[in-house]
């Protein structure tokens, strides 16, 4: 065996492990390593919000300033022990994408520098039915993150207004996320018909601070609101995923009051986390997505 492959147990299982040295962010030198080590500390509160979902990969094998590839497809040289589900698709009999349950198999796909974990929004056992509504915010400059936090926040009251509590996170980038738990029966067309309603209706109320409309030529100083994530085929990065950032970014779970803090300051460093700071955070708050998973609520008529 090669000096730079390694076997590894996690939990109850084996796997291989190699260039555990290679760089992968270079501006802050993390390694592979070390990605592997944020990987199986945050699998805790990470899998819950993983578990069940087909997952689509970003894999960076030369890091994030090489070239980069999604991957739904799960290889064929995964370990035994990795599930996969099939998801129908225009290929012939579907697309099997790897299921992520455990913590070996995140630190198996954090081996293949999968850096970014994307799921679906809804889980295999009723593939039909999202489990979450999900609004991505996008500014478009000289906007920047806390434009994204204005609207947001505009957003979240328009929510309760029609009695849906939502829970933001950052992109990891220069956006937000916010999500609405369902976790009761709906349809993709109903989520996404009534993600398009609410973004529409707000880009009338604030036409100068938000639009629906994708071209970047279109929305300068202007926060896109993307409504369209929400259907059956589309992914939306993952709670305490890394980002292919310069630095070990992660999307990072926020209280309402961070973000209401970070627009009042004007101050986007309040809207940073690299991992050692996603992990603290963790250990002092718990996982502030976690009634992402438990909250049931239905789309008003």
């Amino acid at each position: 065996m090669r000096h730079d492959r390694l076997r590894a147990r996690v939990g109850d299982r084996q796997l291989t492990v190699s260039n555990l040295d290679k760089v992968l962010y270079p501006a802050s030198g993390t390694t592979k390593r070390e990605v592997l080590a944020y990987y199986l500390k945050i699998a805790p509160v990470m899998l819950p919000h993983l578990r069940d979902r087909p997952m689509t990969l970003k894999r960076y094998p030369n890091g994030v300033e090489g070239e980069a590839f999604f991957e739904k497809q799960c290889s064929a040289h995964r370990p035994e022990w990795v599930p996969t589900a099939n998801v129908p698709s225009g290929r012939k009999g579907g697309i099997d994408y790897c299921l992520i349950n455990e913590e070996a198999t995140l630190a198996w796909v954090a081996n293949l520098a999968a850096l970014e974990l994307h799921p679906l929004l809804s889980r295999v056992e009723d593939l039909n039915c999202p489990t979450v509504l999900v609004f991505d915010l996008d500014p478009g400059p000289p906007a920047t993150i806390l434009d994204c936090c204005r609207v947001a926040l505009e957003m979240r009251d328009m929510l309760l207004e029609l009695g849906l509590r939502s829970y933001p996170k950052t992109s990891g980038g220069v956006g937000l996320h916010f999500y609405i738990p369902l976790n009761t029966p709906v349809t993709f067309a109903r989520t996404k018909a009534f993600a398009r309603m609410v973004t529409e209706l707000f880009e009338r109320r604030y036409p100068t601070q938000a639009t629906s409309i994708m071209a970047k030529d279109k929305r300068p100083g202007k926060v896109f609101i993307d409504w369209s994530q929400n259907d059956e085929h589309k992914t939306t990065v993952s709670v305490y995923s890394l980002r292919a950032k310069p630095r070990p970014t992660v999307s990072t779970p926020l209280r309402w009051e961070e973000v209401a803090a970070a627009w009042e300051k004007k101050d986007t460093s309040l809207l940073v986390f690299e991992t050692d700071a996603v992990l603290r955070r963790v250990a002092d708050m718990g996982d502030l997505f976690a009634e992402v998973l438990t909250r049931k609520q239905k789309l008003p008529e």
